[in-house]
């Protein structure tokens, strides 16, 4: 079993900005990349939300310029899935799907959380052209536009809060005849007159051409099917952290996020550290995933000096 000092799991914004800061600590970090380099966040086109870009910058080139920087400094950055881990004892042992096994003084597990889609065949061919889960990512691209919302609960009325700041009109798409939100976020929604609440409905297809959405195909619980006309859909259903591989050992709350101890990325077992959207149920955005893997880096430094 090969020994490193850190081990980072997951290879989006917080992964490889940990790699950066823990390389120049002189930690000799191993970054195991996982299923998606890049993370979430290569789903999604230009961002231009993440500072120090005036044009934007297109989200593969931003994630390979931060893995290329965190390699000139010294990360040795792997592609590999992990499939099993035992953090019960240090140090602390993970197994590979190739069969390889690593053990780590310190560990820092950035793996992410995935958003739900609906499942669509058609939701599935529009990523990036129109479907997103991120309206704070992508709802620039769509002012005064028409898009809908998919979801009942506080996210959803968030996101068509926002949207509704940007847009010409938000549908919101709601399977039941009531919303799951609270009462606070519901006369958010209901004080926004550009909002147009679609009770009772579900989405059969998204319809499109090569150049992205232009509709989206309804059914409503009484059987009538009917098209409505957007240039954006956003799903807005829920996100699920990736933190199956490490549930037996760190403590996670009741929707599987990470806990950490206060602002710090600590868990509840010395030496693992928890970094971006597996431990961030509220924010989500990669500048945060950054700067949580800064900070993840910092403490595994700290903890490992002593």
């Amino acid at each position: 079993m090969e020994r490193v000092r850190l081990l980072i799991i997951g290879g989006g914004p917080a992964g490889y900005t940990a790699a950066i800061y823990a390389a120049r600590a002189a930690l000799s970090p191993v970054l195991v990349e996982g299923n998606e380099p890049g993370g979430q966040l290569t789903t999604t086109t230009i961002i231009e939300n993440y500072p120090g870009f005036k044009d934007g910058v297109d989200a593969n080139i931003l994630m390979d310029a931060m893995k290329n920087q965190a390699l000139r400094l010294g990360a040795d950055i792997r592609r590999g899935v992990v499939v099993r881990t035992d953090l019960g004892s240090r140090p602390f042992a993970v197994t590979l799907q190739d069969g390889s096994e690593l053990s780590a003084d310190a560990l820092i597990i950035a793996t992410g959380a995935t958003a739900q889609y609906l499942g669509l065949e058609s939701e599935s061919r529009f990523k990036g052209m129109g479907v997103s889960a991120c309206a704070t990512c992508d709802g620039f691209f769509y002012r005064k536009k028409d898009v809908a919302v998919v979801g009942g609960g506080d996210t959803a009325c968030a996101e068509a809060v926002y949207l509704a700041g940007l847009c010409r009109k938000v549908y919101m798409i709601v399977r039941r005849d009531v919303f799951r939100a609270s009462a606070a976020s519901q006369q958010q929604v209901f004080d926004c007159p550009n909002i147009e609440i679609l009770w009772n409905c579900n989405t059969r297809e998204v319809l499109g051409d090569s150049n992205g959405v232009t509709g989206a195909r309804l059914v409503r619980k009484d059987g009538e099917v009917f098209d409505i006309a957007i240039d954006g859909f956003f799903v807005a259903i829920g996100h699920h952290p990736v933190s199956e591989l490490f549930s037996q050992w760190v403590e996670t709350d009741s929707q599987g996020y990470i806990v950490t101890d206060g602002a710090s990325s600590r868990t509840n077992i010395p030496g693992v550290f928890a970094a971006g959207d597996v431990q961030d149920p509220v924010y989500r955005q990669a500048i945060n995933a950054a700067a949580s893997g800064c900070r993840a880096a910092l403490d595994a430094e700290k903890f490992l000096k002593k």
